[in-house]
C-alpha cells in the first residue's frame, strides 16, 4: 500500500513542476494582443488556454514518472528511497 502511496505523492509533485514550466508557453499578454480590459492588468494574458495547459502538463509528467520509473525498475537509481517504503523485488 506505502508504494502507491509514494508514486502518487511523486506524481503530484512532479505534475505542479512542470505545470509551473508549461504555464508560460505560448502566452501573450492584454497590451500585446491589442485587447485591454478595463481594470485588468495590461500583463495579464489574453487567453491562458489552462485546459491545453493541464493537458500538456499531464502529459509530460506520465512520461517523466514513466522513466524514472523505469530507471528504478531496471536498477539505474536506487537506494533513494529510506529502508521498508518500498519493499525489494
Amino acid at each position: 500500500m506505502k508504494s502507491w502511496v509514494l508514486a502518487a505523492a511523486i506524481y503530484f509533485v512532479l505534475w505542479w513542476i512542470v505545470l509551473f514550466a508549461v504555464l508560460p508557453w505560448g502566452v501573450e499578454s492584454q497590451e500585446e494582443a491589442g485587447e485591454v480590459s478595463p481594470g485588468s492588468d495590461p500583463g495579464a494574458p489574453a487567453r491562458p488556454l489552462l485546459l491545453r495547459k493541464a493537458m500538456a502538463t499531464t502529459l509530460i509528467s506520465a512520461v517523466i514518472m514513466g522513466l524514472g520509473y523505469g530507471a528504478w525498475a531496471l536498477g539505474l537509481i536506487g537506494g533513494i528511497f529510506p529502508a521498508g517504503l518500498i519493499s525489494p523485488r
